[in-house]
């Protein structure tokens, strides 16, 4: 094996291995487990930024392939590699990952077995964006499934026990759907293996029609993964009842496997299938870019505002896919990669804030720009990120999806750079509310920012500054095999 491919491998072993080490660790020493945790991602994040650096951008080829024996009964292997459409969904995932740690330093109940489950999450996570095998894909897709259960039903708020069922029926329901259309694909194209690489020529041969229905199943789990209108009730939920740290996992990575999906089952694998659902995936995008921009603006919680503004965000991602053309899925792909940053950014802030005043009630705010300067600054950044304003990461990646999606889905188009106005609306009207106006009494004695709140914050500002300034340093990565995706 080569040093890259072996540093592939490891971004999955590290943190599955480590994480069981973890639950080895004496429960009475938390501070073990944290420190773990954190050198453990460090190391994760480390090897896909040495990855990055690496990837050769000029090529579409699947790099630092290795496929490992498996399962030879099932005829799967654990193949694993990396394109241009996953590499920057595997940086996002280990840098999320080190953030999601630094700020769970305020978990004090059962340290060990949260920091254990976190460290599985990233392993499923990282899984399934480099699996290029359908059976590994689905077990990582289902690994992911059962830490975020745990995270969510035992250190979650107080509906912590609706809200994690809620995510568990959802996504088992999508799964089981996704599972009969891999086996069906497999079946239809008689093929001897269930890699991904060898399989997609294959099924890219099988009837319109048949192509259709097995399309339509996989779709199904991956649209309540991003989510889609009408199966994203799960979403607010899930993320309200979150620790701050699962919600930065949960909008900045786990949504991106149902969009990242699309791309891996749809223009290659199944093209006639997905030809087919292009108008549906379209329409029902620009119904989530509307829906979730208009319920956000309705909300009176802070948390559930950010949450239905990822309905939104990633509503802008499926109309990027569904355009096929390459700009629109480059802009797919930047957004994808954008809002991880911005979510993860803004679940923050709405975490640090809630520490010090243990509500998350808009109204219960106001004015803390003159209490906590450095939280208000963030705050109006990590705001004016999300609306795109022009210079950082938001900006780019919807702009390209707009303009991108003008030849193929010209009304669709048209009234997704509307909806900019509903999302202009609901943050501005956040912020005036929150930050700026006269200062609630009850928030005088706010703290400001501390170091270590900083250091979780300021990689994903300076990456959102960087995407938006540099588009080209993300778009550059993705080039060439968008250009293989495009219609």
């Amino acid at each position: 094996m080569t040093t890259m491919q072996i540093a592939l491998v490891a971004m999955v072993l590290v943190p599955l291995f480590g994480g069981v080490a973890i639950s080895l660790l004496s429960g009475s020493r938390p501070s073990w487990s944290r420190n773990a945790a954190l050198s453990l991602s460090c190391v994760v994040f480390g090897l896909a930024a040495w990855m990055w650096v690496s990837f050769d951008r000029a090529s579409s080829a699947i790099q630092f392939s290795l496929a490992l024996p498996w399962v030879p009964a099932l005829n799967t292997s654990m193949h694993l590699g990396v394109d241009g459409v996953s590499m920057p969904m595997v940086l996002l995932t280990a840098l999320l990952t080190v953030v999601a740690v630094l700020a769970s330093r305020g978990i004090e109940d059962r340290v060990r077995e949260y920091h254990t489950l976190l460290l599985l999450l990233e392993a499923g996570l990282i899984g399934v964006f480099v699996a290029l095998d359908l059976i590994a894909f689905f077990l990582f897709w289902e690994v992911v499934l059962i830490p975020m259960y745990f995270l969510i039903a035992i250190w979650g708020g107080p509906r912590r026990s609706y809200a994690s069922v809620k995510f568990f029926i959802y996504t088992l329901a999508g799964s089981m759907a996704m599972l009969a259309g891999i086996i069906t694909l497999y079946l239809r194209t008689g093929a001897s293996t269930f890699d991904i690489v060898e399989i997609a020529p294959l099924a890219a041969t099988i009837d319109p029609g048949t192509q259709t229905v097995i399309f339509a199943a996989i779709a199904i789990g991956l649209a309540i993964k991003v989510p889609m209108f009408p199966l994203h009730t799960w979403l607010p939920d899930a993320h309200v009842e979150a620790p701050t740290a699962v919600s930065v996992l949960l909008a900045g990575v786990l949504l991106k496997m149902g969009s990242y999906g699309f791309l891996r089952f749809g223009p290659s694998m199944l093209p006639h299938g997905f030809e087919a659902a292009r108008p549906f995936i379209a329409a029902l995008a620009l119904v989530s870019i509307v829906y979730g921009a208009a319920v956000a603006l309705m909300q009176s919680d802070l948390k559930r505002l950010v949450a239905y503004s990822s309905v939104s965000h990633m509503g802008y991602v499926m109309l990027g896919i569904a355009a096929g053309t390459a700009t629109a899925i480059s802009g797919a792909v930047v957004q994808m990669f954008s809002h991880g940053l911005i979510a993860g950014l803004l679940f923050l802030l709405v975490g640090t804030v809630y520490e010090r005043t243990h509500t998350r009630e808009i109204a219960e705010y106001g004015g803390i720009a003159k209490v906590t300067p450095l939280i208000a600054g963030a705050f109006v950044f990590a705001s004016f990120a999300s609306l795109g304003l022009p210079g950082l990461s938001g900006f780019v990646g919807e702009s390209m999806v707009v303009i991108g999606s003008f030849e193929e889905f010209r009304l669709h188009s048209v009234l997704a750079s509307g909806a900019v106005m509903l999302t202009v609306g609901y943050l501005l009207w956040m912020l005036q509310r929150v930050v700026f106006g006269p200062v609630n009494e009850h928030r005088l004695a706010m703290t400001d920012m501390t170091v270590r709140e900083a250091f979780a914050i300021a990689p994903l500002a300076a990456l959102t500054l960087v995407v938006g300034v540099a588009p080209q340093t993300l778009i550059g990565v993705a080039r060439a095999s968008v250009e293989l995706l495009a219609r």
